[in-house]
């Protein structure tokens, strides 16, 4: 025998991979996601510009991601999955920067740009990306668990980022908050990101399983025929429209509930819904049986949303009991909505066709999204200063909320069944 016939087997890299994942999610989402309804609240009450204007700036953040998203696959194959994400989180960085020490309109925007081009590179289809070469049958549960990572980044950032702009000012936090982002990913990205299986002699589910079995998936259509596939057009509009409902809504929350609960207690309660995100993910990634129809999942996920919403439209029209309830449940669903479409995608797509929907269906989702900040700022009749318990615009944007979700919901179930001829 050789000496190599006594050699351990390298432990499955694969996990090693979802915890690094969890540790980019955490930041990208408490920066990228949970920090701009922050940023529009603190960027109001330090230079007085109208709400509908920070609200644009939030709108271009997301916009902007979502043509950066579209092309993540390509940037991946020319620059490399690991240099991507660290100029991501630089790009984060100083554009967080940026939001706090704008003094002209333009500089806003130009921020925006900025960290809008870098969130994207932590986001959703960057987790699936980095998730998806290491698991097959254990995806579900795999992403569950590094999306978590998203819902722990706005436990953790929403009331972080109120601490510390009360305590050293908003341009000392985003170069706290900025540096430490960019150290700790650039460290995962060397020791991480940049291995593959095949690098690294492994196999799937660390032992080469095979793909998950079901329903036969149909083979995706080709360049513009894709654009009238069913279940890829209800998919992709299920997902945006869930999505704006949730974007609007969270973008404005904080704003909304400051007047009420205050700055820091506003901060817990964000942070509160996304723990519930936790609860809500991790059920799913954990009991949804391989078997399940994913898009009455997503749907349910939807629906739970829903009463959250009404729930708040209760509290703004002066039922202040329902405030926590409706946050709590609206929180439940807010993961489930990034990470149940590409769930979906991985079942109802063979894996070759599935790479490509899944950064499509995230572009389109956050090309519709990030219109839902600047409409929904439209909807806040005194702009800034409000007071929930008499109404207002908190409750036409509560109530536009539930409807739109509503929507999402029918979209999604719209494309049950094969696939369109």
């Amino acid at each position: 025998m050789t000496p190599s016939s006594f050699r351990t087997p390298r432990p499955f890299f694969g996990w090693h991979v979802v915890a690094a994942t969890f540790v980019l999610a955490v930041f990208g989402w408490g920066v990228g996601f949970y920090g701009p309804p922050v940023f529009l609240y603190e960027v109001v009450a330090r230079t007085g510009w109208p709400v509908r204007i920070v609200s644009a700036a939030v709108t271009t953040h997301f916009l902007v991601g979502a043509v950066v998203v579209a092309n993540l696959p390509r940037l991946y194959r020319w620059v490399g999955v690991a240099q991507v994400t660290v100029m991501g989180a630089l790009l984060l960085a100083l554009g967080t920067l940026g939001w706090a020490l704008a003094q002209q309109h333009w500089h806003l925007f130009l921020a925006a740009f900025a960290s809008g081009a870098g969130w994207v590179a932590m986001g959703a289809a960057a987790v699936n990306a980095l998730i998806a070469p290491w698991f097959t049958q254990g995806r579900p549960a795999a992403l569950s668990m590094a999306y978590n990572g998203a819902s722990l980044g706005g436990v953790i950032f929403s009331p972080l980022w109120i601490m510390l702009i009360a305590t050293i000012g908003f341009e000392f936090a985003a170069l706290a908050v900025g540096g430490v982002m960019v150290l700790v990913i650039a460290m995962l990205s060397s020791w991480v990101f940049s291995k593959t299986p095949g690098g690294l002699g492994q196999l799937a589910d660390g032992g080469g399983a095979p793909p998950v079995t079901g329903s036969p998936m149909p083979i995706l259509p080709e360049r513009g025929a894709l654009w009238r596939d069913r279940q890829f057009l209800t998919l992709a509009g299920g997902m945006m429209l869930g999505l704006f409902a949730q974007i609007g809504l969270l973008a404005h929350l904080f704003s909304l509930l400051v007047p009420v609960l205050g700055e820091r207690t506003t901060g817990f309660a964000m942070g509160a819904a996304t723990l519930a995100a936790i609860v809500g993910r991790s059920a799913v990634g954990w009991l949804m049986p391989p078997s399940a129809d994913r898009r009455v999942v997503a749907c349910l996920s939807y629906g739970v949303q829903l009463l959250g919403s009404l729930l708040l439209v209760a509290a703004a029209a002066g039922g202040e009991m329902c405030l926590i309830l409706g946050i709590s449940l609206f929180g439940l669903g807010i993961g489930n909505a990034t990470s149940l479409p590409p769930l979906i995608a991985q079942k109802e797509f063979v894996p070759k066709d599935a790479a490509r929907v899944v950064p499509l269906i995230v572009a389109i989702g956050q090309g519709g999204y990030a219109f839902a900040p600047a409409i929904f700022g439209l909807l806040r009749s005194d702009m800034f200063h409000v007071d929930m318990t008499a109404g207002g615009d908190g409750l036409a944007i509560f109530a536009a909320a539930a409807a739109v979700q509503l929507a999402a919901m029918c979209c999604l179930l719209a494309g049950r069944g094969k696939a369109s001829e």
